[in-house]
């Protein structure tokens, strides 16, 4: 039966998606729906929210700027919010990155990417076109992200407008040369633009975990045929990894980084992303061919920078780091009753994510485990996504032991 409401929902299938629960609040790891349920938000919020739903500093720094601006056109015009959270940001990444470009979502932050990868080389002389992706990959749901994605029922549809991408095969424990030793091929057959990763995990993708060395070779073999990194911390940034940016993990400095969702500590949309001055400087010229043609509606919208302006002083004001690190002792404890749970495999954990893999014969994405599962643990006041048969925990830094015990509880209780 078709909805009483007009509302298209993302990745919802609604002839198979019944009474969809109506959130009238949220507070800390909680969500209050309208029929009086506490559902605890074990995925914060499709990985957005950190350091807990409407956490006080940040919903106070957006009603004051409520009262000064709203939105302010960002081409030719600027404002302090930004002014002051783009020197922040630079403060705070890689001193390799210099330039704060402001977008409003992380496919759209991977979109600037790509442009500017793409525009440094047209406009440094260079025939650079190719882009290389890790297999498996998620990236967004615009044209350039679905591109640089892996391909399959996600974007099916849309292919036609999707450009031809360089794919490197995932560097699975064990398997790590192959993909080096495909990037150092690619790198040696095409004159390469760029190579965009997931640092260290990839997302959609499964949850797939690698090593940093893997990264940091990656990064080194890239640098030596003068290719651009690219590192997606839309999902990997702010603490999810285990340290600010997964890249630190591996001691390298992207030459493109991309930011968003914690970036607001996940109250509002906003995205950055940032490059060096080699990048920036292949666009600034005399000559307006060389302008850097991207911008949205509302780019740097003042008090989602507002937002994200707090997010920062709330990382240098609270014990952030120490919250992370206790969160990760929380998941490797409960983690450890399932390594010998013949009903799961590849546990495993990287910072406050933790994931493993419910053995079925069909673990699709489109296969019936995954809406099963969904419903299993929303039975019992848990908000899970799990991505066919795999089961993942992304909770907002804020969650206790006991609140995480639930999830770990209803796992164990699985029994499809």
């Amino acid at each position: 039966m078709r909805s009483a409401s007009p509302v298209w929902h993302p990745f919802t299938q609604h002839a198979l998606h019944d009474g969809i629960p109506t959130i009238v609040r949220t507070e800390g790891a909680w969500l209050e729906s309208a029929d009086g349920r506490r559902i605890f938000d074990a995925i914060s919020s499709w990985w957005v929210v950190t350091h807990g739903h409407r956490h006080p500093p940040i919903m106070v720094a957006i009603r004051a700027e409520t009262e000064r601006l709203d939105q302010v056109i960002f081409a030719g015009f600027t404002h302090p919010p930004a002014e002051a959270l783009a020197r922040e940001l630079v403060a705070i990444t890689p001193p390799e990155l210099t330039h704060v470009f402001f977008s409003d979502s992380g496919s759209t932050s991977v979109e600037v990417a790509l442009k500017m990868a793409l525009g440094f080389w047209l406009h440094s002389g260079e025939d650079r076109r190719r882009i290389l992706a890790l297999e498996g990959a998620y990236h967004g749901d615009t044209i350039g992200g679905m591109s640089v994605g892996e391909r399959g029922v996600f974007n099916a549809p849309y292919e036609p407008l999707l450009f031809d991408v360089g794919r490197l095969p995932f560097p699975h424990p064990g398997r790590e040369q192959a993909t080096l030793d495909a990037l150092e091929a690619a790198c040696r057959a095409y004159p390469v633009a760029a190579l965009i990763v997931e640092p260290l995990i990839l997302g959609a993708g499964g949850m797939l975990i690698y090593q940093p060395a893997v990264l940091a070779e990656m990064a080194r073999i890239g640098r030596h045929h003068g290719v651009l990194l690219i590192a997606d911390e839309v999902m990997t940034g702010w603490g999810r990894t285990g340290t600010l940016f997964a890249c630190e993990q591996a001691g390298i400095a992207p030459d493109i980084a991309c930011y968003s969702k914690g970036l607001t500590g996940g109250v509002m949309p906003l995205a950055v992303t940032l490059c060096g001055d080699a990048i920036f400087d292949a666009h600034y010229a005399h000559d307006r061919r060389k302008t850097f043609f991207h911008s949205s509606s509302y780019t740097a919208n003042p008090i989602a920078c507002a937002a994200a302006l707090a997010n920062v002083k709330v990382w240098q004001s609270e014990p952030v780091m120490q919250r992370i690190a206790a969160l990760a002792a929380v998941h490797a404890k409960a983690l450890d009753r399932f390594r010998g749970d013949k009903r799961f495999s590849n546990i495993r954990q990287l910072g406050t994510i933790a994931a493993l893999d419910l053995v079925v014969p069909d673990a699709g994405y489109l296969a019936d485990i995954g809406p099963r599962l969904y419903r299993h643990f929303l039975a019992r006041d848990l908000l899970v996504r799990p991505l066919g048969s795999t089961i993942y925990l992304m909770p907002p830094y804020c969650s206790t032991e006991a609140e995480i015990g639930r999830v770990y509880d209803a796992i164990a209780a699985i029994d499809l």
